[in-house]
């Protein structure tokens, strides 16, 4: 009786570590539970709940060739994956000219409410409604708004702009 009291403390005394997990590490994007790796690479410990971890599978390449990593199977400088469909060059002009007409819509779009914005700001002074008379806090808010939104209208010109360069 007292050999399997004593056998039965042992293994409810065991039973925790049994059930425990081990540390988890993240690095970056990546997990994982070998302490040395994970310290060698600077990665920190989960902490706060389990972790469940799913292995992903890589991509199968598409019908391209069988090249080694770094090599590259064509000559020109395009960054597009080599299993991307090939795109002939009048089919790639035609995009072209559509993004550029995109783009020069989304640009006149972008230039009006700029504009629309800077009038309606008036140099820092809009004009005041009735109710901002009575409360000059809403005046001061609805002001800090519209030149909130007009840096942003700025913004969003010049970035259009930017990408109308790229494309010429």
């Amino acid at each position: 009786m007292k050999k399997t009291l004593t056998a039965l403390f042992i293994t409810v005394a065991l039973l925790p570590t049994a059930w425990s997990q081990d540390r988890i590490y993240r690095c970056g994007n990546e997990y994982t539970n070998n302490a040395s790796q994970a310290k060698e690479r600077g990665c920190k410990v989960v902490e706060g709940g389990n972790v469940t971890v799913l292995q992903g599978s890589r991509p199968a390449s598409g019908g391209g060739s069988a090249a080694p990593r770094g090599t590259s199977t064509s000559t020109s400088s395009s960054s597009s994956p080599s299993g991307a469909p090939k795109v002939d060059s009048a089919d790639q002009k035609a995009r072209d000219s559509d993004a550029r007409a995109i783009l020069d819509a989304e640009l006149k779009k972008a230039q009006n409410r700029y504009e629309d914005l800077k009038k309606e700001y008036n140099d820092g002074f809009p004009q005041k409604s009735a109710l901002e008379m009575r409360n000059p806090q809403g005046y001061a808010e609805r002001t800090a708004e519209i030149k909130a939104n007009l840096t942003r209208a700025e913004a969003d010109v010049e970035g259009i702009k930017r990408e109308l360069s790229r494309l010429k």
